[in-house]
């Protein structure tokens, strides 16, 4: 591993940890939301809502950005946004102004992601290139470990404030890592400019495909655990027993990144992907349907293995479906596409449990859109391992 490949990676990884503190909190802030602020359900999804329509905006304007001026410079001025947003959201007054530091975090956020993937994507040793992007990814469940462990311990006793600052803190440190890194030599190389139309021509298929797992990946993973924390307090358990039984579902995201790191190299991006989507659809099944302690904990560990695990690979296969010049604007798309389904997911949980509907419909629909999901990408979606005329651009 190279000099200029370790510093790309812990910089990205270490901002990427801190990111999914924050976001993560979110889920947690949320139960204590609803009791300061009397929010009702569907005013606690919109906040979550509010999140993620900044991710999509952030997504498409950060990726196609990130092909223009270049990795770098987008890379910093995402985590600088994000940073400064959710540090003034652990002020927030009231419903409006946490949902407008919200929408901020959102777009810094938005941009980040598929822009740090790319940049990981392109620093990266050919044959590691899969797991390398996936163990980037696995950074996110450590950040929501930390979110666990400050909930648990910090909001009973000294409010959602605090937590708030602890989590957007520690940015600080990963945005002076950043400075020091190099900007992307492929982008430094390539003199080509491709329009963003030919995402929808001469790569049609796999930007279908892509759109699609997007979708059903975002939509189910915001919607589940965003959620969360509610669910256990509305399944009949304390606040602090929630935030401790969620802290022990999210030890089990960890193994999950580490086995798909494994198999995108051992099966393929593809084959990994698709069981791993699959299993998270039959894991939100089992999770609905259950009510005791025990079903609840292990259903819940293997839906974030699953769920985490499928995200590891997803991020992995996006950016080598394109060349170098449409890399960032075709991973951002795909990103800002599977937002919509992020929007939407929050606000129908917060609705449909405000109707009284219960949590085995809740997530039989998370069932239904994975497993949807995994059949396009099984028909359409083409191996990306092998392509490496298409991944080095």
């Amino acid at each position: 591993m190279s000099v200029p490949y370790k510093k790309v990676f812990w910089a990205a990884g270490f901002g990427w940890m801190f990111d999914a503190m924050d976001v993560a909190l979110l889920s947690f802030i949320m139960v204590a939301l609803r009791q300061e602020w009397g929010l009702s359900g569907e005013e606690a999804g919109l906040l979550g809502t509010g999140n993620l329509v900044g991710m999509a905006i952030g997504a498409a304007v950060g990726g196609y950005l990130a092909d223009r001026i270049g990795r770098k410079p987008i890379f910093l001025l995402t985590l600088l946004l994000f940073g400064a947003a959710s540090l003034a959201s652990a002020f927030a007054t009231g419903f409006i102004s946490m949902l407008f530091f919200r929408f901020l975090m959102g777009l810094g956020l938005g941009a980040e992601l598929p822009v740090a993937s790319t940049l990981v994507n392109e620093f990266a040793p050919p044959e590691k290139r899969g797991r390398t992007v996936v163990l980037l990814e696995s950074f996110w469940a450590v950040g929501w470990l930390i979110a666990a462990v400050i909930a648990y311990f910090i909001i009973p006793d000294y409010g959602w404030r605090l937590a708030v600052i602890l989590g957007a803190a520690p940015i600080v440190y990963a945005w002076f890592a950043r400075k020091n890194i190099p900007e992307s030599p492929q982008f430094s190389l390539k003199a080509e400019r491709i329009p963003v139309s030919q995402l929808l021509t001469a790569h049609k298929k796999e930007t279908i495909t892509l759109w699609v797992v997007w979708f059903a990946i975002a939509f189910s993973y915001y919607g589940m655990f965003l959620w969360m924390p509610s669910v256990l307090v509305d399944k009949g358990f304390t606040m602090i027993k929630s935030f401790q039984y969620v802290l022990i579902m999210t030890l089990a995201q960890l193994p999950g990144y580490f086995v798909a790191a494994y198999l995108v190299e051992k099966w393929g991006r593809k084959q990994t992907l698709a069981s791993f989507l699959f299993m998270t659809g039959v894991m939100a099944y089992a999770f609905g349907e259950s009510n005791g302690t025990t079903s609840l904990l292990v259903t819940g560990a293997l839906l974030s293995f699953f769920n985490l695990g499928a995200w590891g690979a997803l991020y992995a296969y996006t950016p080598e479906n394109y060349p170098t010049p449409l890399r960032a604007t075709g991973s951002g798309f795909a990103s800002s596409v599977g937002r919509i389904g992020s929007i939407i997911a929050p606000y129908l949980v917060g609705y449909y449990s405000g109707l009284q509907y219960g949590y085995s419909f809740i997530f039989g629909m998370f069932t239904v859109v994975l497993i949807l999901g995994t059949i396009v990408l099984l028909i359409l979606g083409r191996e990306t391992r092998e392509r490496e005329s298409v991944a080095l651009g």
